[in-house]
């Protein structure tokens, strides 16, 4: 009964973000249409970018035109998600750790694991490159005349829940230093995940292993699109298993979920620097 008590519930916050969405975009439509659009078209200036230098010399390394359309479907659809959960600062969340605003949250009757899950769900503002990488996904999918079936479909869940949950830990990992410097990592997030995506969209193949290696261990850029894109194509690359990207976002997860929680218990025993007399943001 308390599982069923607390998937209601987070129905329910859910069906709350997305009102208060709503409401954001019909207030203001103006300006919530704009940002959608520059969204939008940043998104689309990246993948354009890498495609059309992939349909000029005709693919890139052992990729071609197509397949590196379909990793710049893939990509999208993966920013879509993202901007559907993540449109608050439920991700960036060393703006919430660095402006103090964690205090707010224990305050509220939730457990603060569920106010960042559902904080972020804005479908009607973020829901735009979600339907532009559904739609790139569909004529990627046609050009290349895969096989489309329910492991298939099953297969490009998990993939894009792995890409999310790398981007989500590595943002919960770096974010932790503001735990201790929320002055200077107040914005780190925000430069973790934007470079992140930005060498995230580029396809690897024909780089050195020496390049390729680091990319997918220590810096997870590969795994945003290149390798579970030619997982999806049915060549996973430098003879790994396909099951990598899962198994790195469990350990990713793992790791981020012990340092945050470590930071969170250093702040909980010093507090925010805000409410200081010598904070920087009183």
């Amino acid at each position: 009964m308390a599982d069923k008590v607390t998937l209601r519930r987070i129905l329910r916050l859910f069906a709350i973000s997305a009102r208060m969405d709503m409401v954001y975009l019909l207030r203001d439509t103006k300006f919530a249409l704009l940002g959608i659009l520059g969204d939008l078209v940043n998104n689309l200036a990246t993948v354009s970018g890498v495609f059309l230098i992939a349909a000029r010399f005709g693919g890139i390394g052992e990729m071609n035109a197509d397949e590196v359309l379909f990793m710049m479907a893939y990509s999208t659809l993966s920013v879509g998600v993202f901007t559907l959960f993540g449109s608050g600062n439920n991700i960036f969340i060393s703006r919430i750790i660095g402006r103090g605003q964690l205090d707010h949250m224990f305050t509220q009757p939730l457990p603060l694991g569920v106010q960042l899950v559902t904080g972020g769900f804005a479908p009607f503002t973020g829901g735009g490159n979600l339907l532009v990488g559904t739609v790139l996904t569909v004529i990627s999918v046609s050009r290349l005349r895969l096989a489309v079936t329910p492991l298939w479909l099953a297969a490009l869940i998990a993939y894009q829940a792995a890409t999310l949950a790398v981007t989500v830990a590595r943002s919960y990992i770096v974010s932790s230093l503001a735990f201790y410097a929320p002055a200077e990592a107040e914005e780190i997030s925000s430069v973790a995940i934007n470079d992140t995506w930005v060498v995230g969209t580029f396809p690897l193949s024909g780089m050195p292993k020496a390049l390729q290696i680091p990319l997918l261990t220590i810096l997870p850029e590969g795994l945003m699109a290149w390798f579970p894109a030619l997982c999806l194509l049915g060549r996973p690359p430098l003879g790994l298993t396909g099951l990598y990207p899962v198994l790195f976002a469990l350990l990713l997860s793992l790791t981020a979920k012990r340092i945050f929680k470590r930071g969170l218990r250093n702040y909980v025993q010093k507090g925010s620097s805000r409410y200081l007399p010598y904070g920087f943001r009183r």
